[in-house]
């Protein structure tokens, strides 16, 4: 079984999906990402589709489940490079990918987990500090 390799761009890993997923490769591919994101501590997942020409409604939950996944260890996800197509199918199997975001492209999702990571920042400089004026 080929497995889809998970690249570390900084605080982010990358997931390009250039195989044609099968169930297992899909279920490798969660234990994968669960594994690399607890290990590294990333706090986003772009996960890269352009290369996927057809969906079913096991591949389409299989990246909400990731988004969840993902979530659990306090990372976002943002799927890339979605086909005219492969957003039909979804819609037309009534699949809503919930908190999954999306972007055109890798340029475009990684700019949106840099916002994400800032905003998460901010929340975090702020925690615990006093008034200025107390």
């Amino acid at each position: 079984m080929e497995r889809v390799p998970i690249l570390k761009i900084g605080g982010v890993l990358l997931v390009s999906i250039q195989i044609d997923l099968q169930d297992q490769s899909v279920l490798a591919l969660q234990e994968d990402l669960a594994e690399k994101i607890s290990a590294t501590g990333a706090h986003g997942v772009v996960i890269d589709i352009s290369a996927v020409e057809i969906v079913d409604s096991f591949i389409g939950r299989m990246f909400a489940t990731i988004a969840s996944i993902s979530r659990l260890f306090d990372a976002d996800t943002v799927v890339v490079g979605m086909r005219p197509a492969v957003a039909i199918t979804l819609v037309e199997l009534g699949l809503t990918l919930g908190g999954v975001r999306t972007a055109l492209n890798l340029e475009r999702g990684m700019k949106i987990l840099g916002e994400l990571g800032r905003e998460r920042r901010g929340a975090v400089t702020h925690f615990g500090e006093f008034p200025r004026d107390a």
